[in-house]
């Protein structure tokens, strides 16, 4: 098995490509952005440094209808989210002029859609 196959199969996808609950978020997004709640979104469109050789690529930068600008990291489910991730994310906030969110999809069971935790 090469590399690039182990990398992948580890649950890495190359730059730009979605994994199902990104995918799912976007069509989400896109579905927000045709009745006008949002204007747009980006997708791995905003890396952040956090300090020197520790940089955050944001799943989605989203472009509200009021004109602000927030972060959304998407995981498949709440236990997903690492406290590197967290700590990351909180640095963020810290530095930046940013609102961040988590998003976990909410089981269907319980209406589906998705679940913000502001960070």
């Amino acid at each position: 098995m090469s590399f690039g196959k182990r990398y992948q199969a580890l649950g890495r996808l190359k730059r730009g490509e979605r994994n199902k609950t990104e995918a799912a978020y976007e069509a989400f997004l896109l579905q927000q952005k045709a009745v006008g709640l949002i204007q747009d979104y980006w997708f791995e469109g905003v890396k952040l440094r956090l300090a020197d050789n520790t940089f955050l690529t944001i799943d989605f930068a989203i472009l509200g209808a009021d004109g602000r600008i927030s972060l959304h990291d998407t995981k498949g489910a709440p236990h997903l989210i690492t406290d590197t991730a967290k700590v990351k994310l909180k640095t963020v906030r810290e530095v930046y002029p940013f609102d961040i969110f988590i998003v976990t999809p909410r089981a269907k069971k319980d209406g589906g859609g998705w679940n913000l935790e502001e960070i």
